[in-house]
C-alpha cells in the first residue's frame, strides 16, 4: 500500500460519485444500462459483468482512467496495469477482482483504523 495515503485519501477514493461520473459499461459500443457510482460497486459490477465487456474496456485502459481521473487512485490504477497483455475472459476477470478487492480492503483498513485511533 501507498505509504502516503492518509484517511482522507480513503475516504475520497471510496465515496460514491454522481451518476454521470460512474464508470459505464459498454458492449460493442452499446451502453449496457450497468453504472458503477464507486470502487466497491465497481468490484461488485465487475464480477457479473457481462465477459465482453470487461475484455471491451481494459485493453482499452478504460478502468484504469476511471479509477485513476474520477476516483483519484493512482495507486490502483497502476498495480491494474501489471495483467499480462494477452489475458482475457474470465482470467482476465478473476486477476482483475482480485486486484480491486484487495485494494478496498486496504482502504477500508485504513479508513477503520484512523478513525478508531489506531
Amino acid at each position: 500500500m501507498t505509504q502516503s495515503l492518509q484517511k482522507p485519501d480513503a475516504e475520497r477514493i471510496l465515496r460514491q460519485v454522481p451518476f454521470d461520473h460512474g464508470f459505464h459499461f459498454t458492449e460493442n459500443g452499446k451502453y449496457t444500462g450497468v453504472t458503477a457510482a464507486s470502487l466497491e460497486e465497481f468490484a461488485s459490477k465487475l464480477e457479473t459483468i457481462d465477459i465482453h465487456s470487461v475484455d471491451f474496456h481494459y485493453p482499452r485502459g478504460d478502468f484504469q482512467k476511471w479509477i485513476e481521473d474520477t476516483l483519484g487512485d493512482r495507486e490502483l490504477a497502476d498495480r491494474m496495469c501489471y495483467i499480462k497483455p494477452d489475458v482475457s475472459g474470465e482470467k482476465l476477470r478473476a486477476q482483475l477482482l482480485r486486484i480491486v478487492q484487495k485494494r478496498l480492503t486496504e482502504l477500508k483498513s485504513l479508513k477503520w483504523t484512523e478513525t478508531k485511533g489506531i
